[in-house]
């Protein structure tokens, strides 16, 4: 008997049952759509950072009007506003820096180069936030009227570093929050993909190795073989793939293609055999149009009783 004898050298693959696609080979990634979702998921968190930056400047204002009040100065909540507001505005053109800096930071392996990444930064958004804000307020004042002077020295600096690096801390946790939640539900997605949705076409079945996959006609499927913990394919071409499985779930994906259990370990495409040869001990013997032979036990008997073939004595 050839059970698939001299087959060639097989490769370990996982199944992915499919209703065939109606267009290409394979359903899109997650990453495939990732540009726009990232794109629509960068707009949410900058939203999300913009509202509340606005909030907590508006409160910081009132509360520093209201303070001053209480030390018998001007209320003054107009000027207050405007250096909140001044302020944000100049943070929030800056984020991009942020989120760049932090997901370079996320796909970084290192703690060293993390570190690094995040000093340069954190130096780079203070110093561009202390020069923005700087120059809008001077053009702001400029406009109407007035003037802006930023008593520039080591100590204003200082000052104004110490608030940029909780700011830059704040936004550059949250932000390292939403790209390590993007990645787990991308990985997530990966190793659990979407249902098949049913198309007109006739059913296909994907054989997956990590990301790759190869995709198969029923018709192409001679037998299916328990190997251990895995489950081998052999095709009418001779090339057989080994994949990860048990013959009872394999066994109950294909009845449908007409592939039935014909052994306590293997499972045979009926449509595919020529022949089949009955024993006297009830046990048979299917030949298929490839000329490839498969032995039948006869508890299985029933299951190819259809193809014909002369009767086995009882």
């Amino acid at each position: 008997m050839a059970d698939g004898q001299n087959a060639p050298e097989t490769e370990p693959v996982e199944t992915v049952w499919d209703q065939n696609r109606a267009r290409g080979d394979e359903a899109s990634s997650s990453g495939t759509s990732g540009w726009s979702d990232g794109i629509n998921g960068d707009w949410a968190v900058f939203a999300a950072i913009a509202a509340i930056a606005f909030v907590i400047g508006i409160v910081n204002a009132l509360s520093g009007a209201q303070d001053a009040a209480w030390r018998g100065d001007s209320y003054d909540i107009g000027r207050r506003l405007f250096w909140e507001l001044s302020s944000i505005i100049v943070i929030l053109v800056l984020m991009p820096v942020l989120m760049l800096s932090v997901r370079r930071m996320h796909r970084t392996a290192g703690l060293g180069g993390r570190i690094g990444i995040g000093a340069i930064a954190l130096l780079g958004f203070s110093a561009l936030h202390i020069a923005g804000m700087v120059c809008l307020r001077k053009l702001m004042l400029w406009l109407a009227g007035s003037a802006y002077d930023f008593h520039f020295s080591i100590a204003t600096v200082l000052y104004e570093f110490r608030k940029d690096a909780v700011t830059a801390l704040l936004i550059g946790a949250t932000l390292w929050l939403f790209e390590s939640r993007r990645d787990l539900r991308q990985a997530a997605q990966e190793a659990h993909p979407a249902a098949p949705q049913e198309e007109t076409l006739p059913d296909l079945i994907w054989l997956r190795d990590g990301t790759s996959r190869i995709r198969l006609a029923p018709r192409d499927i001679m037998w299916v073989a328990s190997a251990g913990n895995y489950i081998e394919y052999s095709l009418a071409d001779g090339t057989q793939h080994l994949i990860r499985g048990t013959l009872a779930g394999t066994e109950s994906e294909l009845a449908r293609f007409a592939i039935v259990r014909v052994h306590r370990t293997r499972l045979a495409n009926l449509d595919r055999v020529s022949s089949v040869e009955f024993k006297p001990s009830g046990d048979f013997e299917l030949t298929f149009d490839n000329g490839k032979t498969l032995g039948g036990s006869r508890r299985y008997r029933p299951a190819v009783a259809s193809l014909g073939g002369r009767a086995a004595p009882v």
